[in-house]
């Protein structure tokens, strides 16, 4: 099996399961224009959060890691009309390209765009008494995994589901001896989830337009 393979499957599952939306394809393309690191979930991702968000239920979302805001809006439009999404961006320059795709998007009134440092940002949420979130979302930088699963424990409550991104690292994540400082986040992911009893979690491996990878996926007790 190939990359090719992958992403001609996720073509198909796109075609097959996903209508066409012009908003969010001009929301890739504005983040590709804008110059913005092409690490956006795919398509059917987007889609997984969206029906993840309507299981759950949510009317509050926590995202870490916001990038162009195209998660963002796949969980904002699994939302009641009084839902909220809050997510953190350090980048002042893909926060200002995610505002504009949230207008472009019709979500601006749902979306909480925070600004800064994300551990910074969560210490600010904790004491404005924000959570808890019914559904957190981890896409940031890896080597924070632990700090940034703490504080989703810290802003949660029982049932609150929370996804990690990007822990099977092309399966390095099975590389006890590596060095490389994102494999080593996903693997404090695992340790995390693994070690921590009011979660109850798992793993799942992917393959399609992103590569191979795959995501960890918990529910607090």
């Amino acid at each position: 099996m190939s990359t090719k393979t992958w992403t001609a499957v996720d073509n198909y599952i796109v075609s097959s399961l996903l209508e066409a939306d012009s908003v969010l394809d001009a929301v890739l393309a504005a983040n590709r224009d804008r110059g913005l690191p092409a690490i956006d979930v795919s398509p059917a991702q987007g889609k997984l959060l969206f029906l993840l968000a309507r299981i759950q239920g949510a009317k509050k979302v926590l995202e870490i890691g916001t990038l162009g805001g195209y998660s963002t809006i796949w969980m904002a439009r699994g939302l009641p009309a009084d839902g909220k999404v809050v997510t953190l961006e350090l980048d002042p320059h893909h926060a200002k390209v995610a505002q504009s795709n949230f207008e472009r998007a019709g979500v601006s009134d749902m979306v909480d765009l925070r600004l800064g440092p994300a551990l910074q940002s969560l210490a600010a949420l904790d004491s404005e008494g924000a959570g808890p979130f019914d559904l957190i979302f981890i896409d940031a930088d890896k080597p924070n995994n632990p700090n940034y699963l703490a504080w989703a424990m810290k802003l949660s409550r029982s049932g609150t589901v929370i996804v990690c991104d990007n822990v099977i690292r092309d399966g390095a994540v099975i590389n006890e001896d590596g060095r490389d400082a994102n494999v080593e986040g996903a693997r404090a992911a695992f340790s995390f989830i693994g070690g921590d009893k009011r979660l109850d979690g798992t793993a799942i491996q992917t393959v399609g337009a992103k590569g191979y990878d795959g995501f960890a996926i918990a529910i607090v007790d």
